[in-house]
């Protein structure tokens, strides 16, 4: 056969084929979802855009620094893109009911007290009668003229900041917010045994003398010192009190919060992403202009404000970092942030417990706590190289039930319909119960513990909050279910369909209610910012009725955490390999019906074939082709468990191209 003949038998395979398919269905464009950077931002939110040093060539980036040529152009696309500084008593006063903020406003501010505040941004600023937040570090404008600044150990030109009489000048135009960036604690303290330097007003600094971590009140002390020492100082020099807090490198602390609360301020500002609102003033996210953008990518930044970025997740297991050789330990770790760089992935679910056995009872943890052994003190270094390293944020992977503590302590019991005998279910998880009050102040203590020494982007809960349709059959839980208008026994509870349905209904919602708990704890200390995830198993999704195994539903998730993480694990839900695309497309399907709900939804696909007690690894190319099969379904943020990165795998060449964000073959 000739080539010519070839190629019209295959056109006329294709041509048939295509008149075979169906149209895709015509949507008018007015029905068409709207893209996120497309919508119009909600009432009465504004953007927060974060500025530092401008200069007029070379901009310092350790400063991150703009060139004056480049501020110029910004502020001239913003103007003429109808973008509407406001000031903070616009933002306060719509607050308080008062005029509404124009439709497109921000709240432009410049960190840290640099000269160039006074001798470029003002006159720009009187040029466009625009409003802006200026936010020195008080020790800083403290510096006597013929001294250098200590920058946060490294010092720099007194000349490179201003004095406080021209912070006085640009408090009285009328057009400058003085708000306060700290008075001496824009500035590192070590953070770890492993010597690294965190900021200042969110660290407990640990001490190498004592090998002990500054206390809480001791924390709060500090704090209190500090907030109080920028206050008076402000008032000083403008005679008002300030009203904004800045926090250095954008980083947040909930005790500080309270600190700075007490004191009197209405607004807290952030570097997280997206827009403000006036219902989280004291959590205020804002833009940070860093590596000196061109209009390009300057306009592209602000018109996707809205746009949520995606979760490019490795579940990573601590066990496989930690070695009793520190210098192993050490290159295990270097591998890991290498491993997430090269991967492409923001975000990391970490491991904070040991679980060395693979059993899923914690007997000790990477983190200094009150209840259980310390494995190493490890979590704190990891999190924050992954955070300075590879520019990832990092959920703590943490348990709630299954912590091996007091054996006093009362566990989950199943109780047996065949012997009507209760005890502990050898397949399931050894759990403590979360009916009894000892427990939850316990592993609530855990929970307060992890986030005291250790900055975190958000909480992922384990898989082992679940009770099956025999349990919590302990005295706790029993006289729980009696409480809330139950019978007090299991039999009883499972003899009736409609008491059993609000048995199962009152277990789910009593779980994440706990989470919540713990949850609190958790932002008590590090922030409102803190993020949470959960783990849920497949079968409650696609089996609705099965939520009575597993006292887990999939609306209540979506409505409860800010990420629901579905275990897209095909072959640990008893799949064959041919079956298993098919499986993840019904599983997606089920989330896609919710409105919204895939935009907060991060599925986790298995890497490992726990079929067998071998458990071998799964191939690059089958994780690449499922990632492919959830992104053809519309899923936009998903990752795999476990990520072996000392061994490469999943093959790094195979999966980036489907993992990342950031690659394109």
């Amino acid at each position: 056969m000739s080539i010519l003949s070839r190629c019209c038998l295959v056109l006329g395979f294709v041509l048939s084929s295509a008149c075979a398919q169906q149209p895709a269905p015509f949507t008018p464009p007015a029905e068409r979802p709207k893209a996120a950077n497309e919508a119009p931002w909600p009432k009465n939110h504004f953007l927060g855009i974060a500025y530092h040093d401008v200069e007029d060539r070379d901009p310092d980036q350790a400063v991150v620094a703009v060139r004056t040529e480049r501020l110029i152009e910004q502020l001239a696309w913003l103007r003429e893109n109808g973008y509407q500084p406001v000031s903070v008593d616009q933002i306060l006063a719509a607050r308080k009911g008062g005029p509404q903020l124009p439709p497109k406003a921000i709240m432009l501010s410049f960190d840290d007290g640099y000269a160039s505040f006074y001798t470029r941004v003002m006159p720009i600023l009187r040029a466009y009668n625009w409003h802006a937040l200026l936010a020195p570090v008080g020790t800083w404008i403290d510096t006597p003229l013929n001294q250098p600044v200590d920058f946060a150990g490294t010092p720099r030109p007194r000349s490179d900041f201003l004095t406080w009489q021209q912070v006085r000048e640009v408090s009285q135009s009328g057009l400058v917010e003085i708000a306060a960036h700290t008075d001496a604690n824009h500035k590192g303290v070590l953070a770890n045994p492993q010597g690294n330097l965190q900021p200042a007003a969110t660290t407990r600094r640990f001490d190498t003398a004592t090998g002990r971590y500054e206390t809480e009140a001791q924390f709060q002390a500090r704090m209190r010192t500090d907030v109080a020492g920028i206050s008076n100082k402000i008032r000083a020099v403008t005679g008002k009190a300030p009203r904004v807090w800045v926090w250095p490198y954008g980083a947040p602390d909930g005790t500080t919060l309270r600190v700075v609360d007490e004191q009197g301020y209405q607004m807290a500002l952030t570097l997280e992403d997206g827009l403000d609102s006036l219902g989280n003033l004291m959590s205020s996210p804002r833009f940070l202009v860093a590596s000196d953008p061109d209009g390009e990518h300057f306009a592209n930044a602000i018109v996707n404000v809205q746009t949520q970025a995606p979760l490019r997740v490795l579940h990573v297991d601590l066990d496989n970092v930690y070695d009793p050789d520190k210098a192993q330990e050490a290159r295990n770790l270097d591998q890991l942030v290498q491993r997430v760089v090269d991967m492409g992935a923001d975000t990391v679910f970490l491991q904070a417990f040991a679980d060395p056995k693979g059993d899923g009872l914690v007997h000790s943890l990477y983190f200094p706590n009150r209840h259980l052994p310390v494995r190493a003190d490890l979590f704190n270094r990891v999190a924050w190289q992954l955070h300075t390293r590879a520019h990832a944020r990092v959920f703590a992977w943490m348990p709630v039930l299954s912590f091996a503590l007091d054996a006093k302590l009362p566990r989950v019991t199943r109780w047996d319909p065949q012997t009507g005998k209760v005890g502990q279910d050898p397949d399931q998880y050894q759990r403590l119960s979360p009916f009894d009050p000892k427990v939850r102040q316990i592993i609530g203590e855990i929970y307060e513990d992890l986030a005291r020494i250790n900055a975190i982007d958000g909480v992922l809960f384990h898989d082992d909050a679940v009770l099956s349709d025999f349990e919590d059959a302990s005295p706790a839980a029993l006289k729980a279910y009696a409480a809330n208008g139950l019978p007090d026994s299991i039999e009883a509870l499972r003899a009736d369909p409609a008491v059993m349905q609000r048995w199962t209904r009152f277990k789910s919602r009593y779980l994440i209610d706990f989470t919540h708990e713990l949850t609190a704890k958790v932002r008590k200390l590090r922030g409102s910012q803190v993020q949470t995830a959960r783990n849920i198993f497949a079968e409650p999704m696609l089996n609705p009725g099965s939520e009575a195994w597993f006292a887990q539903n999939l609306d209540d998730f979506l409505q409860s955490y800010d990420w629901t993480a579905p275990m897209a694990m095909p072959l640990m839900e008893g799949q064959s390999l041919e079956d298993s695309n098919a499986w993840l497309e019904k599983l997606v399907a089920t989330v896609k019906v919710r409105p919204g709900a895939l935009q907060r939804t991060v599925f986790e696909l298995q890497a490992k074939d726990w079929r067998t007690a071998a458990a071998p690894d799964l191939s690059g190319a089958q994780m690449a082709e499922w990632m492919g099969v959830l992104k053809r379904q519309g899923v936009t943020s998903f990752g795999y468990y476990p990520d072996n990165f000392l061994e490469n795998s999943p093959d790094l060449n195979t999966v980036r191209p489907a993992l990342s964000n950031q690659w394109n073959p």
